[in-house]
């Protein structure tokens, strides 16, 4: 069987594996988290300015700049929709909005952006060498360089969920148990409280 799997799987995956698996497994008992509907929120102000966010340090000069872009690759087995795309020529970057102040180091963030950059290169034949994570609290941008590791780091966790899912398998809960205490899935977890 083929699975189509949405990027920010991939993000809660490398966050928590357990909450990718709660999700397809009991899809219609999704509860929300305070940081989820927070998350949603600020991404929807972001995208209903009366004018487009001005992305400061991020824009190259001779961009054009698509927001809320939906991308599908059958052949990657994922879909999702970045935030911001900018393309100049045959080269273009992706934009995802964090409400966060720590993304320099959100591993699971980093992952998120690689996926997007083989989805753009997949649906729009273009280049992708680096995108930019762009905290909302900060109004600034981080460049992210799109690695041969990362993306073989995408290729792997799609892989992985697939496994997980065709095996009816429970992953591991993360390791940071601190993550636990806000997840929308804690009470799921006996194993761990």
């Amino acid at each position: 069987m083929s699975w189509l799997f949405v990027v920010s799987d991939l993000k809660q995956w490398d966050y928590c594996p357990r909450v990718v698996y709660y999700a397809y497994t009991i899809p219609r008992l999704r509860p929300e988290s305070f940081k989820m509907v927070m998350g949603r929120e600020a991404h929807k102000q972001a995208h209903t300015r009366p004018r487009p966010r001005r992305l400061r340090g991020v824009q190259p000069a001779d961009a054009e700049r698509y927001d809320e872009v939906s991308l599908i690759s059958e052949e990657l087995g994922l879909s999702g929709k970045v935030d911001v795309v900018l393309r100049a020529g045959e080269e273009a970057w992706p934009v995802e909005y964090k409400l966060s102040r720590r993304l320099q180091i959100a591993r699971h963030y980093r992952l998120q952006l690689a996926a997007y950059a083989l989805l753009l290169e997949a649906s729009w034949s273009v280049r992708v060498r680096e995108g930019y994570l762009y905290s909302l609290l900060d109004d600034r941008g981080m460049k992210v360089p799109i690695t041969p590791q990362l993306r073989k780091k995408v290729l792997h966790t799609v892989e992985e969920i697939r496994r997980m899912i065709e095996e009816e398998r429970m992953p591991e809960a993360t390791r940071q148990r601190a993550r636990c205490v806000d997840c929308e899935y804690r009470r799921f977890c006996n194993d761990v409280f």
